[in-house]
């Protein structure tokens, strides 16, 4: 009887949750679906049965939500401890299992190698765009999601690369690899400035302190015209070159592809050693309980300044071949909403996994791509998505999982 009640009184409770929640849509989305201003005819037009779609959308969306969040909560209380324990052992033994890697890593491998020959130029110039978001993503992955520090203004380190390799070739015919290594260094030597002054911050005041220092450096970029152009930008960077070959457009972009590969691989292992290292545990015990980590002799100045100078040079890094992508760079490119994005390729893929991050820089940049055919509705979409994975899966796509070390006497 009781748990009739409360299954009748669980029902209403989701109609009412997912009835308010499909009113709030359909408002929100009003002025967008429904309102239409016809310009040849001088009329409105009312399309009031994308409001309907709508309503009827968001509802069964909220109550499905509703009803899995329920069953899933339950799910945990009869499992308990044990059910996840042999979850988390299964889960390992299908990683650690090389019969099924070995073949898809030599496929993966091949795939990425053909993939300028096999799609069109510009596919490959979407899929370098989404490389420079994974290796900004693995950088920030550091900062966010294994120190634990909320970084607003990463796109400054991002701006900061780019301008160093526009500026040093424009004054001084730097090129392309000289470069590299230069904005790394002045990313590196950035973040530390940034790091320092909020050594005593966290949380929002943290976020809050470094969207600032995000937004001073576009504004310094847009309002000093004598140093850096100002709005109209730097145009004609060069991209890199191979020993001083001429290649066609088609070859350097296939090059630059190639280029981000090393520059992926190369990050997937710094980064990796770096979070299996001495200052990667520092960083996870920092973003765990700051207290409990100055406690046990940690030096928290120089935890935080490590994180912020690391993570920033692979912004650094990530701008430089931005600049030769695009040969031409101005403050507009890095605005707060370049950090949102990075900031959500952590998240949506899983703080403190690399293969989370990989993943979700490659859905969040690629998708909207590839849904240019629903213009009018891919926000919406992408948006939906974005809610759905973080009521689901909160964790991310693929969710950090912790190591665990044992120490077994030997019997004698």
């Amino acid at each position: 009887m009781r748990y009739e009640i409360r299954k009748i009184m669980f029902s209403f409770e989701a109609f009412k949750k997912s009835l308010i929640a499909s009113a709030w849509f359909m408002f929100l989305t009003f002025p967008i679906l429904v309102i239409r201003v016809n310009t040849v005819e001088n009329i409105v037009e009312w399309r009031w049965i994308n409001m309907a779609l709508v309503g009827i959308t968001a509802f069964i969306i909220s109550f499905l939500g509703n009803f899995l969040t329920k069953r899933k909560e339950a799910g945990k209380k009869v499992k308990g401890n044990r059910g996840k324990s042999e979850k988390l052992l299964v889960s390992q033994r299908l990683l650690k299992d090389r019969r099924f890697y070995a073949p898809a890593l030599v496929i993966l491998t091949l795939f990425i190698c053909a993939f300028p020959f096999l799609f069109s130029m510009y596919q490959t110039t979407i899929m370098s765009t989404a490389l420079i978001y994974v290796m900004l993503g693995l950088g920030l992955n550091i900062v966010v999601g294994l120190a634990g520090l909320l970084d607003l203004g990463y796109v400054a380190f991002y701006a900061v690369g780019a301008y160093s390799y526009a500026l040093l070739n424009y004054h001084f015919g730097i090129t392309f690899w000289i470069a590299l290594p230069i904005g790394g260094i002045l990313g590196a030597i950035f973040g530390i400035l940034l790091g320092y002054p909020v050594l005593r911050l966290r949380g929002d005041y943290l976020a809050i302190v470094t969207l600032g220092f995000g937004e001073i450096i576009r504004l310094v970029l847009e309002n000093w015209n004598a140093f850096s152009f100002g709005p109209s930008g730097i145009a004609n960077i060069p991209r890199p070159s191979l020993f001083g070959v001429e290649m066609s457009l088609q070859a350097n972009i296939n090059y630059l592809y190639y280029i981000l590969i090393g520059l992926v691989i190369f990050t997937i292992f710094v980064v990796n050693r770096l979070q299996n290292s001495r200052i990667g545990r520092a960083w996870i015990a920092l973003r765990e309980d700051e207290i409990a980590c100055q406690a046990m002799g940690i030096d928290k100045a120089k935890t935080k300044l490590t994180a912020f100078a690391l993570g920033a040079t692979w912004a650094g890094m990530g701008g430089v071949v931005f600049a030769a992508k695009t040969t031409f760079i101005n403050p507009a490119s890095f605005t707060i909403w370049e950090s949102v994005m990075v900031l959500c390729i952590v998240v949506l893929g899983g703080m403190g996994s690399i293969i989370g991050v990989i993943i979700g820089a490659m859905v969040l940049i690629l998708l909207p791509e590839y849904l240019r055919a629903f213009s009018e509705y891919r926000m919406l979409i992408f948006g939906i998505m974005l809610v759905t994975m973080m009521i689901f899966r909160p964790g991310g796509i693929i969710p950090d999982i912790r190591k665990k070390y044992k120490f077994k006497e030997e019997l004698k």
